[in-house]
Parts: structure tokens; C-alpha cells; sequence
């Protein structure tokens, strides 16, 4: 049986360039932090990266410092601080803050205290993106950077985390982004690594994938390759819509990611339509998570105003831009007939 993978938000393929930047940065033997000629060279090629990273960001002439991922990034800039966030933050956001800002039906936040707050700029789950005020603590470009526009010194936040393998790069490096100015206490401390704001040799061969991958995505995106896939999502959803057991389409009267389709059907549970779904070849994941070996519904879905049990039966589908449309179409029949099936039981 072949498999479809519809999961692109937990973590994407590794593109060729990402792929062959890695293979050149293992050529290079030295340490970055060491004076002799091997070092410099390390030294020259970690700047480069960063400089190749800042430009696909907007962020020429801030600050950013490589990290072993988001979630490390968010802790760098979140720890001790008391900032307040929404209930639709990740978890490696929402565990620094107080979930105090309000949520409306569609997954807008409203932020009345920009600078003592962090916003993300899409959500992982409905994919609903989010107008970040100025002055604003820090936002989480994670789920966006590569598949909609970012200019990170024309926006409002004062930093923002970014995650490698979220757009075609290698899995465990990440990076924070500052504007210049900002006083942070480093997490990780030891050696004077990362302009002393985070210890530890840094990671040149995943920099280096994480450098390239970051300017393929956006030369994707600039060319238009994400509408194209949003074509494909918006016929996905109406031939969901049209079917028998339609899903409740979560955020879809509001700007959303792409790429990103959040189904709710009341009485499904989330985890058992990606077990299902799984056992028919497609590769999903659930709103709902496992948290100590017990399930617990969706903190989104809940900040959106669902109720405790339909917070618990939404499923997220997100696509790549490999994605075929002929999958796409056949996912939305198998889903259709699976939930007939499941109705059918219930009566």
C-alpha cells in the first residue's frame, strides 16, 4: 500500500539543497570559536549562514542566534518573564506565559499589552494567521516562515523563533531573532558561543541546511508555489463539504496558512480518525494530544470556544508542496466514507 503524507506541519522532507549544503558544511574541519586558520574558517562559514538566514527572514542588521530548536529559542526569550499569551499558542510557547489573552471563534487573538505579550504568527493546527501588533514581546514565525510573507523588521514583534525543519531543513536547529538592543539572560550557559547569548559549538552542518532550506522556501514562495497548494486544500475542503458527514472546517472564514485544513466531527474522536486513516495510508495527525499517557482535548480548539467534547474530535491536514492532487481528492473519499461508517455506528 502506498502512503500519503499529510502531516507537513509536524515536520517536512528534507529538500535537495538543504541536503547538499549539509554534505559541503561536513567538509569543513574546524571548530568556530578556535583563532587558527581552521577556526576562521568555521568562523567565516557559521557567518555566512547566519547572514543567508537574515536575508530570507527581513532581519539584515538584527540579531540572530542559532539554537538546537524553537522550542529553545522560546525559552531564551520567554524564560522568567511572566509574559501573557492565548490558549492557541504551541506548547513550547504557552509553557513560559500566562494564558490570559482572549480568543475569538475564528482563532484571532486580541493583545491589549503588545510589549508584555507573545502572538504567534500561524497556528500549527487551524492554520489561522494572525495581525501582529507593534511592540510586541515575541512571536512564533514557526508554522509561517516559507509559506506566507515575512519581513521581520516591518513587523510588530521584537523577536521571533524560527524551526529548520519546518521548511525543508534538518531537524533539531532553530534559531532566535532579535532586534538589536534586547537584554537576555542566556539559558544555556557556559562558553562565550552565539555573541555570549547561548553556549555550546555551534551545530554547522544543520546551520548549514537550515541557511539553504530557508532561501529555497522563499523562493518558493515568492514564485506562488503555496497558491497552487491552496488551490488544492480549498478542493480538498469542498469535497469534504459536499459530502454526506461534512466536517465542521475550522478557521476557514479567516486568513489561514495554505496548506493547513483543521476537520471537527462531533463524536469522532481525533485519535481514532488518525488511526483509521493511518490503517488507509495517510499520514495525519490529531487536534486532540497525549500528555502522560492520557488523552486531553485540543487547548485551541477550547481557546476557539468548542466545547470539551468536540475539542477532542478535530484532526489537522496539512499538505506539502508535493502533494498530489489525486491524493488529495482520494484522501477526501476516504475520509467521507470513514465518517459514514463511524455516524453509523453511533446510531
Amino acid at each position: 500500500m502506498s502512503r500519503v503524507y499529510l502531516d507537513h506541519n509536524a515536520t517536512t522532507p528534507v529538500r535537495a539543497e538543504a541536503r547538499a549544503a549539509m554534505a559541503a558544511a561536513c567538509d569543513i574541519l574546524g571548530n568556530p570559536s578556535s583563532v587558527h586558520a581552521e577556526g576562521r574558517q568555521a568562523k567565516a562559514f557559521l557567518e555566512g549562514c547566519r547572514a543567508r538566514l537574515a536575508r530570507a527572514l527581513g532581519a539584515e542588521g538584527a540579531e540572530i542566534v542559532f539554537t538546537g530548536s524553537a522550542s529553545e529559542a522560546a525559552a531564551m526569550a520567554l524564560a522568567g518573564r511572566g509574559m501573557s499569551c492565548s490558549g492557541v499558542e504551541h506548547d513550547a510557547v504557552a509553557s513560559w506565559c500566562d494564558g490570559t489573552l482572549a480568543t475569538d471563534a475564528g482563532g484571532r487573538v486580541s493583545v491589549p499589552e503588545p510589549g508584555f505579550a507573545t502572538l504567534q504568527l500561524a497556528n500549527s493546527e487551524t492554520g489561522v494567521l494572525q495581525e501582529l501588533p507593534e511592540g510586541l514581546w515575541m512571536s512564533d514565525f514557526t508554522q509561517g516562515f516559507g509559506k506566507v510573507a515575512v519581513d521581520f523588521l516591518r513587523s510588530g514583534p521584537l523577536m521571533a523563533i524560527v524551526s529548520a525543519h519546518k521548511l525543508g531543513g534538518p531537524k533539531g536547529v532553530g534559531a532566535l531573532v532579535m532586534r538589536r538592543g534586547i537584554d537576555l539572560e542566556p539559558v544555556l550557559k557556559g562558553g562565550g558561543q552565539e555573541m555570549g547569548r547561548r553556549a555550546g559549538t555551534e551545530n554547522l552542518i544543520g546551520i548549514a541546511g537550515f541557511a539553504a532550506a530557508a532561501e529555497a522556501a522563499v523562493q518558493e514562495q515568492r514564485a506562488g508555489r503555496w497558491a497552487q497548494v491552496e488551490a488544492l486544500r480549498d478542493e480538498m475542503e469542498a469535497a469534504l463539504a459536499g459530502s454526506k458527514k461534512p466536517p465542521i472546517l475550522v478557521g476557514k472564514d479567516g486568513p489561514r496558512l495554505p496548506n493547513t485544513s483543521c476537520l471537527l466531527r462531533a463524536g469522532w474522536k481525533g485519535e481514532t480518525q488518525v488511526m483509521q486513516m493511518d490503517l488507509a495510508g495517510y499520514a495525519i495527525s490529531a487536534g486532540s494530544a497525549c500528555s502522560s499517557g492520557k488523552v486531553k482535548t485540543s487547548p485551541v480548539l477550547r481557546a476557539m470556544g468548542y466545547g470539551e467534547a468536540e475539542a477532542g474530535c478535530g484532526i489537522r491536514v496539512s499538505l506539502g508542496l508535493e502533494s498530489e492532487r489525486d491524493d488529495i481528492l482520494r484522501f477526501a473519499e476516504v475520509w467521507a466514507a470513514q465518517a459514514e461508517k463511524q455516524a453509523a455506528r453511533a446510531a
